[in-house]
């Protein structure tokens, strides 16, 4: 970068900063929300109150579907990494 671009695009730094920050920020929050080990805990956290009463066949069965989908996700999206 020249000096004049330099110069000219300073104001703009601190919203380049702000930009960085928020993809590191979403970087990790989606890291968490499809982390298999995560999704797994939640899945057993689901039978375990399905268990205990809490929760009935239909609340199960779509916190089930749900949680596979971001299971599946994550697996795809390690599938992509690798290649």
């Amino acid at each position: 970068m020249g000096l004049i671009t330099g110069l000219l695009t300073l104001p703009l730094a601190p919203v380049r900063g702000a930009v960085w920050v928020a993809e590191k920020v979403k970087q990790h929050a989606e890291q968490q929300y499809y982390d298999p080990a995560l999704i797994q805990r939640q899945i057993a956290d689901v039978d375990d109150a399905y268990a205990a009463g809490e929760l009935t066949d239909p609340e199960r069965d779509r916190l089930h579907e749900d949680l596979l989908a971001r299971l599946f996700e994550a697996q795809r999206r390690r599938r992509g990494e690798e290649m």
